[in-house]
């Protein structure tokens, strides 16, 4: 420590030593002290204080430190997974992608190769969840790995098989075969609070069987990762090789699997993000079962009910998921769901956004009845719908519009030019489409863009330039402060709330 600071605390230093050279002086010297000298008894602050203090973890250690594993995994060129970078940490983490910057792929890899063949190798951690081997890890750990091993806590090394793998999750199931029981830990029956102490075991940087502690920081974060984002932050200190790895209560049960990290450097800052216990339960389940998950489908496009969604549909909160165009023969479709509905609740439990709605619907099995609750027009609906399979893959919409030759009309209070869908070829044939988009009006800020088709306003559907400007001068009439567009953009249909106070 240097500069103000230093000799701030120095000088304190030399005061507290200064008092006690005096007290000293005035016993020596037989000087009448006008005290008594007795044991000072703690105030009740400072009782209060012991009695909060942590105790310690080591008892906790001692019990679930030996079921927590080393994994590592060796990549070869057959996987198609090389890389001329010698510190290569990228692994399944493509550039750009939404979780670069969380360095998703913090288990360690290095690289060699001999003889000019790449051959990869990854360390990481895990967990046994039985007796009988089974053990939990993440899916960026062991995937495209030819082989895998596990160290155990008394160092020795097993060959363990990937039983399934999940990559919308990041958990991944293996099993080591061997004629021994192995010490296992569970997972927690319950969600932590915010303050909770956590510890963290695992492999940092091939570091085997380091143990950290911290606290939860936070619950039900989204960090870009997929639609099923709800992490456990935590600021125990977790690093590359701790992937996988479990993080405990004080009752030594597991709250989460430690999968990802913020770092701008690549070295823990305290803020690391653990896949929940109740997730882990669920998809665990499956893959010792079936070898990978299958999950529940209703066939939507959503987005979360923002503000002025609500206030455009007069809704008392800004809560649930507005549909902006449900699947053709998917099971929303079916049940009656159609673009415009906010669904506010699966079976009575309350969907606090769009992504709240995903998680709900993908922790269900296909083929379960459920109950929607949804607003239309005003008023509250109850639709009951049976839940499809999830597709293996979705396909987005790509459609295009061609501008030339269109007829425009204009709309000065958006700053847009219109033209009807019907005379643009491409368009649909429905609603009307963006030809320009004034920079400086309120569209734009919306996120308007040339190509754009409005299909409806206000929920009327729209054919004309004309049909958009009267459905803005009613809603403005009526004291609405905004508008509600149902947009078909390049890439899929969403709904736009545009201010009509910044309209002129």
């Amino acid at each position: 420590m240097t500069g103000r600071n230093s000799k701030i605390l120095k000088g304190r230093r030399l005061a507290l030593l200064g008092s006690v050279a005096v007290l000293g002086a005035a016993l020596l010297s037989g000087a009448p002290a006008s005290f008594n000298v007795s044991p000072i008894a703690p105030t009740v602050a400072q009782a209060a204080d012991a009695a909060q203090a942590p105790a310690g973890f080591a008892d906790l250690v001692a019990k679930v430190k030996p079921a927590v594993i080393s994994v590592r995994v060796r990549i070869d060129e057959t996987t198609g997974m090389g890389s001329n970078d010698e510190q290569s940490d990228a692994g399944p983490l493509q550039p750009g992608s939404p979780m670069e910057k969380f360095f998703r792929q913090f288990g360690q890899r290095g690289m060699r190769m001999p003889q000019g063949r790449q051959v990869v190798t990854g360390e990481g951690s895990g967990f046994f969840i039985s007796a009988d081997g089974y053990a939990v890890t993440n899916n960026h750990v062991v995937d495209h790995a030819s082989t895998v091993q596990v160290k155990t806590d008394d160092g020795a090394t097993y060959k363990a098989k990937v039983i399934g793998t999940d990559p919308k999750t990041d958990l991944a199931l293996i099993k080591v075969d061997a004629d021994k029981s192995f010490p296992f830990v569970k997972f927690a029956d319950k969600a932590p609070r915010v303050g909770d102490w956590v510890v963290a075991v695992g492999n940092p940087f091939g570091l085997g069987g380091t143990v950290t502690a911290g606290i939860v920081s936070a619950r039900g974060r989204d960090i870009g990762s997929g639609p099923y984002d709800d992490y456990i932050q935590i600021d125990a200190p977790i690093n590359k090789g701790n992937s996988g790895g479990p993080a405990f209560n004080v009752d030594g049960n597991v709250i989460g699997v430690n999968t990802a990290i913020f770092s701008p450097s690549g070295g823990s800052v305290g803020i690391g993000f653990d896949i929940p216990s109740d997730t882990a339960k669920s998809v665990v389940a499956q893959l010792k079962e079936h070898g990978k998950v299958t999950r529940a489908w209703m066939g939507v496009q959503v987005q979360p009910v923002t503000a002025e969604i609500a206030d455009s549909l007069g809704l008392k909160k800004a809560q649930g998921a507005i549909v902006d165009q449900p699947t053709a023969n998917s099971p929303a479709a079916k049940a009656g769901v159609v673009a415009g509905d906010v669904i506010t609740a699966i079976d009575g439990k309350p969907v606090k956004d769009s992504r709240d709605l995903a998680r709900k619907i993908g922790s269900m099995a296909p083929d379960t009845s459920v109950k929607l609750t949804l607003v239309r027009d005003g008023q509250i609906k109850e639709l009951t719908m049976t839940l499809g399979t999830m597709p293996g893959e979705r396909t987005a919409m790509n459609e295009h519009t061609d501008e030339s030759g269109a007829q425009q009309s204009g709309v000065p209070h958006l700053g847009l030019t219109l033209a009807p869908a019907s005379d643009v070829a491409g368009a649909g044939g429905k609603g009307v489409v963006v030809v320009n988009v004034n920079p400086d009006g309120p569209a734009a800020a919306q996120g308007f863009r040339a190509g754009d088709v409005i299909l409806d306003v206000g929920g009327r559907s729209v054919g004309r330039a004309a049909d958009v400007s009267k459905a803005l001068t009613e809603a403005k009439a009526s004291g609405k402060h905004a508008v509600l567009m149902r947009v078909k953009t390049a890439d899929a249909t969403r709904f736009i709330a545009v201010p009509l106070e910044k309209a002129s």
